[in-house]
Order: structure tokens, then sequence, then C-alpha cells
């Protein structure tokens, strides 16, 4: 099951949540503000990032900067505190399954979340259309 984590005022949020309906994919949403994101849940976007913290925090977002911290010199937990009480510092939206890992809009990353049929119709369509010399 998909996990969509969002903001009701982000319009890349909104973006995400209408292309998940639209191509009738099963998710839950979970609005960062209003319900608390657990440890558990964090640990598990991490495990996904290639990145780490960079990846699933916007230093440069306002809230962030107000913070006037830095996230190199945190451990693990602290870092977990930090989001859970400021997660206004989370880049959004962030899909997450048992696999796979999205943050942010993007149309044609976020196909990633077709199930693998679908995608391979869809590719098959795309090689009917290429011109016979390709």
């Amino acid at each position: 099951m998909i996990t969509l984590y969002s903001s009701a005022s982000c319009t890349s949020c909104r973006k995400a949540h209408s292309w998940l309906e639209e191509h009738n994919i099963p998710f839950t949403e979970k609005n960062v503000f209003t319900e608390k994101i657990t440890d558990q849940e964090l640990k598990a976007i991490l495990q996904l990032t290639e990145n780490g913290t960079n990846e699933i925090i916007s230093q440069r977002s306002q809230a962030f900067r107000d913070l006037n911290i830095t996230i190199d010199d945190m451990s693990l937990g602290e870092v977990l505190k930090l989001i859970q009480q400021h997660p206004g510092i989370m880049r959004r939206p962030i899909l997450i399954d048992d696999k796979r890992l999205l943050v942010g809009f993007n149309e044609e990353d976020i196909r990633c979340f077709l199930p693998r049929d679908i995608r391979k119709l869809e590719l098959s369509k795309l090689h009917d259309q290429l011109p016979v010399n390709f």
C-alpha cells in the first residue's frame, strides 16, 4: 500500500493525490501538519533514501532557516524529533510503499507506482507508436 505524506496547501501534493486517483491506485494519505508522523514511518522513509535527511528535509525552506540549526550535528533521534515538531521542514509530497520512495511530484517518476502489468502495457503501446526504422 502506498502512503502519501502531504499537506493541504501543497500544489504538488494535490497533483500526486489526483494522479493516484486517476490511475486507480489505492493509497492512504497522511497530512503531515495534522497527523503525527511516527519514528517508524520516518525510519522507513529514510531507509529508502539515497541521500538520507538531505532528500526529505528542505534546508532552503523558510521553516528550516528559522530554526537556525545544523542537521549534520544531530543524532538520528534528534532529527526524528525535529521533523515531528516541525513538519514544515519536510519536502512534500512523499510517496512510499514497501520498495519505492518518491519525494516531490514528477509525472514520469510517479509512474513507478503503477502495477507492473500496466507499465508493460503502456510500454508496448509506446513501442507500437515508434517508427519502423527506430
